[in-house]
């Protein structure tokens, strides 16, 4: 989808936008000064400030970059930005819907464009880390051959994400976090610009604040709520935009930027709880409603993975092993096939038997270390094998647990001023019922029978 191709610009060199587009667009940065927040990346000289200079002004020639950073710090006006400035065309598209024919084809058409003399290409491939491997191989080529500047943003880790050998060949930026500083800059040049509400409405100190506030560091979330909140306020014929303005234009936004949004977490925290409680058929519509959302099936492979170590834990040692090969598979295949591995995933965490005793377990072990209850390791078990060891009686009298019967050997392992301490107590439930059986014949070997 071209969103700015060839784009005319008014007389003070300004680029035309359609009066109609929501406002997030509208005061997109024509320049790099108008860029809030990421100083870091902008210092004179640095490589984006180049990619942004014309040509005649020293910029560097195309070259790819990841920009890495949190929803709404300015990832697509970057990418802009460096499109515009040097005449290239503009083109996005959304992993989140794009596949490896659209990819393919936007390709096809910037080589052509190319080959014709009609100028070079800016490809914005927006939440890259979606792309499966495959579909990011298919960006190598063009990256390659320079058929494209791509400029890929994505809010995760690249070193996880994005592939090596597309990682080796462009800029890595990180974008920071913005400020409420830096939102108060941008909603005060949104109320008095011409390209915003070119000060048509005011917005009260009250209101300000809460607007910042519930913006969290969103630049196009805190844009869109001014937007609804000043159109509410325009239509009942004010002129000040109030707090009661801005908690109505709060509902709109959520519905724009849900899948960063509350119901976000709701949803996420509801298709946890289902899996914990066994309720597969709820586990399932939560599932569904994040698929359909277009959320990131590896996010999705993550939190089962958490449930099935977590909430599962030794009642079906079974249940991680599935969570980890869905994780995995989910990685190499995509979306949409995703969602049914995802989905036997869900069935198998969520109807397995429950324990959480290992997660309480090494949580009771934590917070003793914490504590400070660490002791000394106990001599017999000390590393024996350098120079002076023997002497300083490391492993002396330790016993081999292969030789013991039931290769158990009644010795002490825990330091001690912790003999004693019991982290892991198995249930009754599934896989861990034998467990316990048979922990509890092998506490007794060891000398450590039940305190109470």
């Amino acid at each position: 989808m071209d969103l700015f191709e060839a784009a005319s610009t008014d007389d003070s060199g300004v680029p035309a936008v359609d009066p109609a587009a929501p406002l997030a667009v509208r005061m997109r940065p024509a320049t790099a000064d108008e860029v809030v927040g990421q100083a870091h990346l902008l210092e004179p000289g640095s490589p984006l400030r180049r990619l942004i200079a014309p040509p005649e002004q020293g910029g560097l020639p195309p070259s790819s970059v990841i920009l890495w950073g949190p929803p709404g710090t300015g990832k697509t006006t970057l990418a802009y930005l460096v499109a515009h400035a040097s005449g290239r065309r503009f083109t996005e598209l959304s992993a989140v819907t794009a596949g490896v024919k659209d990819v393919r084809a936007v390709i096809e058409d910037a080589r052509r464009r190319l080959s014709l003399g009609g100028g070079e290409t800016v490809l914005f491939i927006d939440e890259v880390h979606r792309f499966s491997k495959t579909q990011q191989d298919a960006l190598l080529p063009a990256v390659e051959n320079r058929w494209v500047t791509l400029m890929a943003a994505t809010t995760e880790n690249p070193s996880f994400s994005v592939i090596s050998p597309l990682l080796s060949r462009s800029i890595m930026l990180t974008l920071r976090p913005l400020t409420t500083a830096d939102l108060a800059s941008l909603v005060d040049r949104a109320l008095v610009d011409d390209r915003g509400l070119g000060g048509r409405v005011e917005l009260d100190d009250d209101a300000r604040e809460q607007l910042l506030r519930l913006a969290g560091g969103d630049a196009r979330k805190t844009l869109t709520i001014l937007e609804a909140a000043a159109g509410t306020t325009i239509e009942v014929g004010e002129d000040t935009i109030s707090t009661e303005a801005v908690s109505r234009a709060i509902d709109v936004a959520a519905v724009r930027y849900d899948r960063a949004g509350d119901q976000h977490y709701d949803v996420i925290s509801a298709f946890i709880k289902s899996m914990r409680g066994s309720d597969v058929d709820a586990a399932l519509h939560y599932l569904a409603r994040m698929v359909v959302a277009g959320e990131d099936p590896r996010f999705i492979a993550r939190r089962v993975v958490i449930a099935a170590a977590e909430d599962v834990g030794m009642a079906d040692p079974t249940a991680l092993q599935t969570a980890v090969a869905a994780a995995q598979a989910v990685a190499l295949i995509g979306m949409p096939e995703a969602r049914i591995i995802l989905a036997e995933a869900v069935v198998h965490v969520t109807t397995a038997p429950k324990s959480n005793a290992a997660y309480l377990g090494i949580g009771k072990a934590i917070a003793d270390v914490e504590a400070g209850r660490i002791g000394l390791v106990p001599s017999h078990l000390r590393d024996a094998h350098y120079a002076g060891a023997e002497r300083l009686g490391h492993g002396a009298g330790y016993q081999y647990a292969h030789d013991a019967p039931h290769a158990v050997a009644p010795q002490q392992y825990l330091p001690d001023d912790l003999v004693g301490s019991r982290y892991y107590q198995p249930t009754d439930r599934g896989y861990e019922r034998g467990i316990a059986d048979r922990l509890g014949k092998i506490r007794e070997i060891l000398g450590r029978t039940d305190p109470s």
